[in-house]
This record gives structure tokens, C-alpha cells and sequence, in this order.
């Protein structure tokens, strides 16, 4: 029986959900040669959860995933040193931003004159509408 220690973390769903997304695009074997893994059959196993992905390997593998670095770096941390160690790391060192949030942030800026808006009940509220929540 093979162990999937990584079975159930984000990273392995969110690899998983992009190589179905890229499919009419690329291989998963060209995935892999895009994110230097020598193997092919590397991103199968961080899909399964076989294996986790190495800190070192994420620029790579979003640049073969088409995703932002920022992001899966996020995931890998909490994949390589747990979900309590990750949220540490994140509160010494910030949130990483990822390209998309930071055009939202752009876009804040903008609209406010630049003014460092406080962030209010209401206009919280309004965020949450934007994302139906």
C-alpha cells in the first residue's frame, strides 16, 4: 500500500485542479519538464499526495502551472511545515500578495485618492457581496 502523507493538504487539490485546467493546453509530462522535474511522474505524486513539493521548486512549477508563485508558495509552506509552523512564518514575515491581490490593491489606492481608506463595516460588506458571501 502506498502511503499519501500529502494526500489531503491544498497544494496536492490545487496541482491537481490546474493540471485538469491546462489540459487542452499542455501534457502533464510537459508540465513537469516546465518545472524541471526530471521524472514525469512527479506531478502525479504531489497530485496524489505521494510527495510534497520543494520550497525551492515553486517558481518553477507555477510557472508550468500558470499560476502566481506567491500563491503556491503559501500552499507549500503549509504542506512542508504544517498549518500552525506556516501561519507563524506568515505572521513574522506577511502574507505573501499575489499578483492578482495586489492589483486589488492597485485598484483601492486608486479609488481613494490614495488616502489609506480604514477598512469599515460597510465597505467589508461590500467585499463579501462582490464574492457572494
Amino acid at each position: 500500500m502506498t502511503t499519501k502523507p500529502h494526500e489531503h493538504t491544498q497544494l496536492a487539490k490545487f496541482v491537481e485542479r490546474r493540471v485538469l485546467e491546462l489540459k487542452s493546453k499542455k501534457t502533464q509530462a510537459d508540465i513537469a519538464a516546465q518545472a524541471g522535474y526530471v521524472n514525469q511522474n512527479m506531478i502525479t505524486m504531489i497530485k496524489q499526495g505521494r510527495s510534497k513539493v520543494a520550497l525551492d521548486r515553486i517558481p518553477a512549477l507555477a510557472g508550468a502551472l500558470e499560476c502566481d508563485a506567491a500563491y503556491l508558495m503559501r500552499l507549500a509552506l503549509e504542506q512542508a511545515i504544517g498549518g500552525t509552523a506556516a501561519a507563524t512564518l506568515i505572521e513574522v514575515f506577511g502574507d505573501p500578495v499575489t499578483a492578482n491581490e495586489q492589483a486589488w490593491l492597485r485598484e483601492i489606492r486608486a479609488a481613494s485618492g490614495h488616502t489609506d481608506p480604514r477598512l469599515t463595516a460597510r465597505s467589508q460588506a461590500s467585499i463579501r457581496t462582490i464574492f457572494g458571501k
